[in-house]
C-alpha cells in the first residue's frame, strides 16, 4: 500500500469532509473539517491502513485569518511505512477540536500543551488543565497577540 492508496481511500470516503490536499516540500497534507477529525482518525487507525501511531499534534496561529488556528496532526502507519499530515481550521473565538485521547494515549499531554499555550479547547479530553503555565497564568503565551512583556498575577510564597 502506498500513501496514495490511503488518500484516494479518504477521498472516498470522506469526500465532503476533506477541503482539500496540498503538496508542499514533497508531503501531501489534507485539510479537513474540524468536526471529522475524529472519524477520520478512527478510520486512519483500523485495518487495512494501521496508522498506530500519533506522532505529534500542535497549533499554529495566524492572527490576520478568520480562522485563525491551523490544528495540525502527523500520522505513521508502521507496517505501511507511511506518514500523513492532516491540519483542520479552527475560528479565533472558542477554538475547540474533538480530542483524540481514545484513540492514542499520548494525545493526552500534547493536547494538554496546545490547551496550555494557545488556548485550544478540546473536547471529551479527561484531564484539560495547564501543562507548564501555572494555575493562576492569564492568556496564552504562543498566540501572536500576546503581549510580549506582560505582568503576570504574583504567586504567594508557600511557607
Amino acid at each position: 500500500m502506498e500513501k496514495k492508496d490511503v488518500i484516494e481511500s479518504l477521498k472516498e470516503n470522506f469526500s465532503g469532509k476533506i477541503q482539500n490536499i496540498l503538496i508542499q516540500f514533497g508531503d501531501e497534507i489534507v485539510l479537513i473539517e474540524s468536526r471529522a477529525l475524529l472519524d477520520i482518525a478512527k478510520f486512519l487507525k483500523e485495518d487495512p491502513y494501521n496508522f498506530v501511531m500519533l506522532l505529534d499534534l500542535t497549533c499554529v496561529d495566524y492572527p490576520q485569518k478568520e480562522m485563525r488556528f491551523e490544528m495540525v496532526y502527523h500520522f505513521y502507519s508502521l507496517i505501511h511505512n507511511i506518514r500523513l499530515r492532516f491540519k483542520a481550521c479552527l475560528p479565533s473565538e472558542n477554538p475547540a477540536i474533538n480530542s483524540l485521547t481514545s484513540l492514542w494515549k499520548n494525545a493526552n499531554w500534547l493536547e494538554r500543551e496546545v490547551f496550555d499555550m494557545f488556548g485550544v479547547k478540546f473536547d471529551g479530553h479527561p484531564d484539560l488543565r495547564r501543562l507548564f503555565m501555572y494555575d493562576g497564568f492569564e492568556g496564552y503565551p504562543l498566540r501572536k497577540d500576546y503581549p510580549l512583556r506582560k505582568k503576570q498575577p504574583r504567586l504567594r510564597l508557600r511557607k
